[in-house]
């Protein structure tokens, strides 16, 4: 595998990152400001700011969502006529424009969520949306507006999807928050990740039936933060551990298969890394890297992005952390 393109834009972590469509603009939610990048060769310079909040920026957005707690998470639709905003306050805020009043709104879908929502995913149809909590939740919900999205066709989901239509409801297995979740390609399963180092599949069965199937992978690993699809049997995810994740499977069963960074498993790398460093302590009482990870990311891996796909399938991905890194991965 060739070696990632590792951009090291400064030393304060990275709560999201997002590439313009022809890559050569970059955004990333830095402290309480987004700071542009443009592409100058190999690498970027900083090109602007957008500064105005006076609070720790999570996504861009300067809508008023109607919301009395933090906006947590933000996501566009992929029809680009809608963007969800998930908050601490319980409530998803579905913001679309108006142009009658030239302004954008929001409708807000609210019940049964009983906790802050920390993620949200859209469909390909972009009528429905995946949201996780820290009520150890994921859920699947319509989010159709009349005069802005076009009626679905019937899947797997549900039929009829008026706005607010719970389509499906997952409780993790340790009652962990869910951290992250993803529609495959197609949109006919979901995955999630949750804080008890878990990713749970979904697939779904049709309105008001038990899903075909429901996969959990426990891992010994720390907890995923962010993952993708890539195609429809494979995932790729990454988190505290600060590397990415390679799971594949399909209904019948899912695995984890080992990281991206190398070719051991990953507990077999985590054994000999720890037994090398109790030989480094005996012989030496410190060794002068002792603070350097063997992995690209030095901390947290907080958001992966796609980067380039083809035929469905995943070409590039991007990662961004808490090291202040962006880094784009040959998947």
């Amino acid at each position: 595998m060739a070696a990632p393109e590792v951009h090291h834009l400064f030393h304060h972590p990275i709560a999201d990152h997002s590439f313009s469509a022809d890559k050569q603009t970059l955004a990333v939610a830095r402290d309480t400001n987004v700071e542009l990048y443009g592409r100058t060769g190999n690498g970027f310079k900083l090109k602007d700011e957008l500064k105005g909040h006076d609070k720790f920026v999570t996504s861009p957005t300067l809508v008023l969502l109607r919301i009395n707690r933090a906006a947590t998470f933000v996501r566009w639709s992929p029809s680009e006529t809608k963007f969800a905003v998930g908050s601490g306050a319980r409530v998803i805020a579905i913001c679309y424009f108006e142009e009658e009043n030239d302004w954008w709104v929001s409708k807000h879908i609210k019940k049964p969520i009983r906790s802050t929502v920390t993620t949200v995913a859209w469909h390909p149809n972009s009528v429905l949306l995946a949201s996780g909590s820290t009520d150890a939740h994921a859920r699947v919900f319509s989010s159709f507006i009349k005069g802005v999205d076009a009626r679905p066709e019937p899947g797997v989901w549900g039929e009829r999807l008026p706005f607010n239509t719970v389509c499906g409801e997952y409780l993790n297995n340790s009652a962990g928050w869910v951290h992250a979740v993803s529609f495959s390609p197609s949109g006919d399963a979901l995955a999630f990740a949750a804080h008890d180092s878990s990713i749970t599949v979904v697939y779904p069965n049709g309105a008001d039936q038990p899903p075909r199937a429901v996969v959990s992978v426990s891992t010994q690993l720390l907890p995923f933060m962010s993952l993708i699809w890539n195609g429809e049997a494979e995932i790729i995810a990454a988190g505290y551990d600060c590397e990415a994740y390679r799971f594949k499977g399909n209904e019948g069963g899912w695995q984890l298969t080992g990281s991206l960074e190398s070719k051991g498993g990953p507990g077999v790398a985590r054994e000999e890394s720890a037994l090398n460093m109790f030989k480094q302590l005996d012989l030496k009482g410190k060794t002068k890297d002792d603070t350097q990870l063997k992995t690209v990311h030095q901390n947290t891996i907080s958001t992966i992005r796609v980067y380039e796909e083809s035929g469905g399938a995943v070409r590039k991905f991007s990662t961004s952390g808490v090291d202040g890194r962006i880094v784009i991965w040959n998947a």
